[in-house]
């Protein structure tokens, strides 16, 4: 299989990369969600490696959690105790194992979008 799963964060909220904020990939099973794999952005705001690829690139339910309040939060970001946007979470399915999926995330602590990128 030649395809992969990639992501890259962008902070709008400053108009930078966000670099150091906690994914996690998890995979729908019968019984919930089973994680696959935890990583930090880099200064580029992507990871250093596809989040899947190769045999581990299979069709299925999946969900990339993003811990946008945390990364807020290191910045010095003042938020309130219950901030509006804690994790983002981004439930997607891959039908195509051989093809590229990429999710890319624009945050800022009041709002996010996504779609799928190339």
């Amino acid at each position: 299989m030649t395809g992969r799963l990639t992501t890259h964060v962008l902070d709008t909220s400053r108009g930078v990369p966000a670099a150091g904020l906690a994914i996690v990939l998890q995979r729908k099973t019968a019984g919930g969600y089973t994680d696959m794999v935890s990583v930090k952005t880099n200064s580029d705001g992507r990871v250093d490696a596809p989040l899947l690829d190769g045999d581990a690139m299979e069709a299925g339910q999946y969900r990339l959690i993003f811990s946008a309040g945390a990364y807020f939060r290191d910045l010095g970001t003042e938020l309130p105790e219950y901030p509006f946007l804690d994790d983002v979470v981004i439930d997607f399915g891959i039908s195509d194992p051989d093809q590229h999926y990429h999710v890319p995330l624009l945050l800022s602590p009041y709002g996010y979008s996504t779609y799928r990128g190339s």
